[in-house]
């Protein structure tokens, strides 16, 4: 049964000014410290293991929490919980600019986390409330843009920052912005959703943090140890036990925190698969080209950045172009286009040598990030549409998930792969043993590719439930 909460008049474009600016300052902040490590290492004598939980414990803050988002969302306003997410993800902002050592930086970037992990689903339930039916292409649009360009401008940023100023300006350039959308949040926005009578389950809340944290987290230290370490196996036991025991739950509760009947909805399901396929060769793809430039090609950290930089800046520029198109053509023919793209772009990358031009890299990223944007933001709007309207929290909260953990296993399965085939090179030289590693990964991003693009020929336009009519 819902429950009535006062709706006044509300701007749509104010709302969704003040909701992208939260969520870009908020997003751009998973990737903001890598370039920073080295410094930060220095600073408070810490070894690459430690100071890579500045990045993991971001990522692990986000995949615990995103989970619960559907339960607050049906359970506080939009605007009580906006001003608690930006709060929250200020007042982290405030700590780690003054951390004086690194366990309280480290808790500073989790106090972020927290605010980060409500701020995404909660955009996009609110865009898909705001927004008839027939216009939330042209809004998951402009929620693309901050998912693909805010996290892809981070390194760069980070880079020109670092080495102009200190590792602590990261955080000074951030808060005011984080202030000044607090503020404006406080004033301006409204309440928009529906709330409903719901209570939080404390062991669901348990199950589900270690389910999806085991996963997340043993999937994120293959690179680091490989698949046969106790902590690896060991973390993933602990999250498929556990997932498993949430699933269960949920299916038993009258009220679930977390809808797993979304899933019942067939195009819902599909639209999530492809959404994780393309979002874990995203991730991928970043992370195994930064070591191809560094570590093979010599390019320094703030340089990588600068060639990622256009990839970013045109799947920002077309992602609300492409929501537009989404409206007026629908999700398959995008899909297709767009892993058709990517899997073409993955044959020059399985050539890659010591003396590839970088331009031509650079040209070869930038036209995957618009196949990229031409899947992401389409299919998971295609199979939000899917779903009645007391589904769309839970759909939300269930598609960042999922595409949170299909981003740890892309990458885990991409650099297993990329340093098992480098260690049976049979090279003594080692750029030509990682470069074997890089080509042969790129091989199994382009059968992954394939297989999204097979896929999407499946796609089909949902019927419009009933329950979806337009927001007046």
């Amino acid at each position: 049964m819902n429950t009535s909460i006062e709706q006044k008049p509300f701007n749509r474009s104010v709302i969704v000014g003040i909701l992208l600016a939260g969520a870009f300052v908020a997003i751009l902040n998973q990737t903001l410290l890598i370039t920073a490590l080295p410094h930060i290492m220095r600073d408070f004598n810490v070894d690459a293991n430690q100071a890579q939980w500045l990045t993991t414990s971001f990522m692990l803050t986000n995949g615990i929490l995103i989970p619960i988002t559907a339960f607050l969302i049906e359970k506080f306003t939009s605007r009580a919980l906006l001003i608690t997410a930006m709060s929250i993800f200020t007042a982290g902002t405030v700590v780690g600019a003054f951390a004086p050592n690194f366990p309280v930086l480290l808790t500073a970037r989790i106090i972020q986390a927290a605010g980060a992990g409500i701020m995404m689903p909660l955009m996009q339930t609110v865009f898909l409330t705001i927004f008839p039916i027939e216009k939330r292409g042209q809004a998951m649009g402009m929620v693309g843009l901050v998912i693909s360009f805010a996290p892809a401008i981070g390194p760069t940023l980070s880079g020109w920052a670092v080495e102009a100023f200190s590792w602590r300006s990261l955080f000074y350039i951030i808060l005011p912005f984080a202030v000044i959308d607090l503020i404006l949040a406080s004033i301006l926005m409204k309440n928009v959703t529906t709330l409903r009578k719901t209570q939080i389950d404390i062991l669901s809340v348990i199950l589900s943090t270690f389910g999806f944290g085991g996963l997340l987290y043993g999937f994120s230290s293959v690179g680091s140890y490989g698949w046969s370490s106790s902590t690896v196996l060991i973390s993933l036991l602990v999250g498929v036990i556990a997932l498993l025991l949430f699933i269960t739950r949920q299916m038993k509760l009258k009220k679930p925190m977390l809808e797993f009947r979304v899933f019942t909805f067939g195009v819902f399901s599909l639209t999530t698969l492809l959404g994780t396929l393309v979002f874990a060769l995203l991730i991928g793809t970043e992370t195994i080209l930064p070591l191809y430039t560094q570590n093979v090609r010599d390019v320094t950290a703030f340089d990588t950045g600068l060639m990622l930089l256009p990839g970013a800046v045109v799947m920002g520029f077309m992602s609300p172009i492409i929501g537009r198109i989404f409206d007026r053509v629908g999700g398959r023919g995008l899909a297709i286009a767009g892993f058709c793209i990517i899997f073409l772009t993955s044959l020059p990358f399985m050539q890659l040598t010591d003396h590839t031009s970088l331009a031509w890299i650079v040209v070869l990223y930038t036209v995957r990030l618009l196949g990229t944007a031409m899947i992401m933001m389409p299919v998971t709007t295609a199979g939000i549409n899917a779903l009645p309207r007391h589904l769309i929290p839970h759909g939300t909260a269930m598609n960042n998930t999922i595409r949170q953990v299909g981003g740890s296993i892309g990458t885990a399965l991409l650099v297993s792969v990329m340093s098992n085939q480098a260690a049976h090179a049979g090279t003594t030289n080692v750029k030509h043993a990682a470069l074997h590693g890089m080509n042969t990964a790129f091989i199994v991003a382009a059968v992954i590719a394939l297989v999204g693009f097979l896929l999407s020929f499946t796609l089909k336009k949902p019927q419009r439930p009933a329950e979806q009519q337009p927001a007046r």
